[in-house]
């Protein structure tokens, strides 16, 4: 359904460029939680709201204004407008608070010239049209500079029991689990948006998944929603996330779980509103049709029905479970060995290296540094097309990435599914460059995405702005993209891709090669992303080891996530623990997290240690550091230079033990790896999993089992000197101690308290699996 509601843009056509230019856009740039300069607020008003209306104006004389004429039937009104945005929004904050991606990100938003009107309050079954028009500009004769007229209904809720929406199969309104007379459907005169429903909570009831959720394992009594989001910082704080899912468990009854079967977005009142209910509303199509699955029975099988129907993990090699190491600004041949040699004499075992700023960061596809001749054509290059200068920054590709092999580290490279173009180059570049015939060869076979007229997208977001995305929606898409690497995988025998930054679709009418519009595949485009890397190394007979951030529901089948860009501070490590728990609720079996966070200063010591011991049970431990600029101080997370920063050399000390003793755990992981895939019972998990009714596990909500036999309880504040940990019923072992413990009966099981040292993150075993165990922690 397209209305001039859903115009990407509309744009004054002046005669002469002296001329003011005005642009308004309905839907604005398509931020999911903030408005543009430009737009309407909200985008689709419902009866009785007096929506916001902005426009942004260039080349405005001084003693030029902007008015909006506002039409109902043939009567037409002039509503001054005033100066300023129609955003009330804090960029800055929306975007984690501080650093250059937040200064982006406020900057992205932020508008000159921009002027706004409120309209009168909107009445039912009334199209009313408005547009924008310059006054005081000049000569009369000269014409009006206004932009084209859009149009806008008032939209409401009514009941609609036999709306087509479905539930465990049968119409809503006869499912037993939903609320009676909830099923809602909200239209206005283009016809049906949204629908609504509700569930029924019993007061025993838990709600957990989500997908990565940051600010809660039991989102009862909260309001959330489900769009693929790149949140810089402060997860946690915002409630948003990279990884949505509309899917979740309801733990502490009968047990159950759900998923609403739709990439568009839904929102969800978890017990906030109306204790007893949990609220389900989504977009929809014209039809306002909806299907959700329910699934019946323990955490672990509504994971396993979810997993048979959305796709789960494929088996990962054993050296993904080894010690991930990185930094932003390792840039250089020099500085990636200079790092892998510190580990090496150091004695700090280290499994893989991610190397991101390998590229010159405009098609990610070739070494910087190398010479080569441009394909016009943009026909994907083979190694032997490639020079290295030897004083470049990466001399010989080929030979580093077979030295790090030979010291048993595997190599994975960053990408990102963006491509610049004359937009966002700098002046330096030359017009014929790769980069630039790649982009027009790409849109010209029609692997790029598209706005609604059929023009290229341009990012709109703040991380590589105005740069083309590739349409990974088709095989022909994904193929594509992916032949420029190929030489990557099959000369040079690179181990993976960490497939950074797939959130950066903005706006429900984009257009997608396998027909979707932006609203059905925006969040897709994570799952098509991992999927196109993950395909190319198996067609070069290697494991799909892709690392993303972003994802969304079918994100389980493909390679590996961590959460994203984050602080170093304790709350930042408390989200994160939060985020492997949720994820892993959601069918993500390879989860990880930059240990200390990799953002801002240099953690102090005892963060860093803490969060070393706390990542060495996470199913992937790795470090990971900001990019600064090139200035000093330098913020790599490296052990040596924390410890350097910190005038603490023990920190070395603590983290070769436990990188040592991931090692000794790696066979444990990778057992536990796959029984996860077979079973459904995540890897890491939350105690709710196998205890379900068992009250006690939520009043520690941060403590999970590693596989079947290890429960882990990051000790997550601040000069902690003890730390009490819930055993659920059976028999433990302290695995530090290899002592049998025992505590205040609580629950089912046990509360237990242990004294923790800076080094020391408390760890049990189950009694049972004590003798298999115990060689691993250095007992028995």
């Amino acid at each position: 359904m397209t209305s001039t509601d859903d115009r990407a843009a509309t744009r004054t056509e002046a005669a002469a460029p002296a001329r003011p230019v005005l642009t308004h856009r309905p839907a604005g740039i398509g931020h999911p939680y903030a408005a543009s300069a430009d737009q309407r607020l909200p985008v689709h008003p419902g009866v009785g709201d007096r929506p916001a209306l902005g426009v942004v104006a260039t080349g405005l004389p001084a003693a030029a204004s902007v008015v909006c004429e506002w039409a109902a039937g043939d009567e037409v009104t002039v509503l001054p407008c005033e100066p300023g945005s129609v955003s009330p929004a804090d960029a800055a904050a929306l975007a984690g608070g501080d650093g250059h991606l937040a200064a982006a990100q406020a900057g992205q938003l932020a508008a000159d010239g921009a002027w706004h009107v409120t309209a009168p309050a909107l009445a039912a079954g009334v199209r009313y049209r408005y547009r924008f028009v310059v006054t005081g500009a000049g000569d009369p004769a000269d014409g009006a500079v206004a932009t084209p007229w859009s149009a806008v209904s008032a939209g409401a809720w009514a009941e609609a029991p036999d709306a087509p929406v479905t539930v465990g199969g049968v119409p809503a309104a006869d499912h037993p689990r939903v609320v009676p007379g909830s099923v809602r459907v909200w239209r206005d005169l283009d016809g049906a948006r949204r629908v609504r429903f509700a569930f029924r909570l019993a007061p025993s009831e838990h709600v957990v998944g989500f997908g990565e959720r940051f600010d809660a394992v039991d989102q009862r009594g909260r309001r959330l929603d489900a769009v693929v989001f790149e949140q810089y910082k402060s997860q946690g704080a915002t409630g948003r996330t990279y990884l949505p899912m509309p899917f979740a468990h309801v733990v502490g009854g009968d047990g159950w779980g759900f998923h609403v079967r739709t990439s568009r977005r839904t929102w969800f009142d978890v017990g906030a509103s109306t204790p007893d209910e949990l609220v389900v509303e989504a977009l929809v199509g014209a039809d306002a049709a909806l299907d959700v699955a329910v699934y019946e029975g323990t955490p672990a099988a509504v994971l396993r029905a979810f997993g048979d129907e959305v796709g789960r993990a494929e088996e990962l090699p054993d050296w993904v479970l080894r010690l991930w190491a990185s930094g932003n600004e390792w840039n250089t041949q020099a500085i990636v060995m200079d790092r892998m040699d510190a580990h090496r004499d150091l004695d700090i075992p280290v499994g893989v290296v991610v190397i991101e700023a390998w590229s010159d960061e405009e098609g990610i596809t070739i070494f910087r540094d190398a010479r080569y001749a441009v394909h016009p054509d943009g026909a994907p290059h083979r190694a032997a097309d490639f020079t290295y200068p030897p004083d470049g920054a990466w001399p010989d590709p080929r030979a580093m990435v077979e030295e790090l092999h030979a010291r048993g580290i595997k190599v994975v490279l960053w990408q990102i599914p963006l491509l610049k173009t004359e937009h966002d180059l700098g002046p330096d570049v030359p017009h014929d460059a790769q980069v630039l015939a790649d982009g027009r060869a790409m849109v010209a076979a029609g692997h790029a995405v598209r706005e609604a007229d059929g023009t290229p997208y341009h990012n709109r977001g703040w991380w590589f702005p105005q740069a083309l995305m590739a349409d990974l929606s088709t095989p022909e898409g994904r193929a594509w993209w992916t032949e420029r690497r190929r030489y990557l995988v099959e000369d040079y025998d690179v181990d993976g891709f960490k497939t950074d930054g797939g959130e950066h679709a903005w706006g429900d009418d984009l257009r997608y090669a396998d027909g979707r519009r932006g609203d059905e595949g925006n969040n897709l485009n994570p799952v098509h992303y991992a999927r196109a890397f993950g395909d190319l190394l198996r067609s070069a007979g290697k494991a799909p080891v892709t690392f993303s951030r972003a994802g969304f529901t079918g994100s389980q089948a493909h390679g590996l996530h961590w959460a994203g860009d984050e602080n170093s501070t304790w709350e930042a490590f408390r989200w994160s623990m939060t985020a492997g728990i949720t994820a892993s609720a959601s069918g993500i079996v390879y989860w990880g997290w930059d240990l200390a966070g990799f953002s801002g200063p240099v953690p102090d010591a005892e963060l860093y240690v803490r969060a070393v011991a706390a990542a060495t049970f996470c199913p992937v431990m790795q470090y990971h550091s900001e990019f600064n600029h090139h200035r000093l101080p330098l913020r790599d997370r490296t052990p040596w230079f924390v410890a350097e920063v910190n005038d603490d050399p023990t920190v070395v000390d603590v983290f070769r033990r436990y990188a040592v003793l991931r090692e000794r755990l790696v066979p444990y992981l990778a057992q536990g790896a796959r029984a996860a895939i077979a079973t459904g019972a995540p890897l890491m998990r939350g105690l709710f999993v196998d205890h379900p009714h068992d009250p006690a596990v939520w009043e520690r909500p941060g403590q999970f089992l590693l596989g079947d036999d290890l429960l882990v309880h990051p000790v997550t504040e601040p000069g902690a000197t003890t730390w009490e940990t819930y055993l659920p019923a059976g028999e433990w072992v302290d695995v530090w101690t290899g002592e049998r413990v025992a505590g205040e009966p609580h629950g089912d099981g046990v509360v237990v308290t242990r004294e923790v040292p800076r080094d020391v993150v408390p760890v049990y075993a189950r009694a049972s699996a004590w003798d298999g165990l115990a060689a691993v922690f250095g007992e028995g």
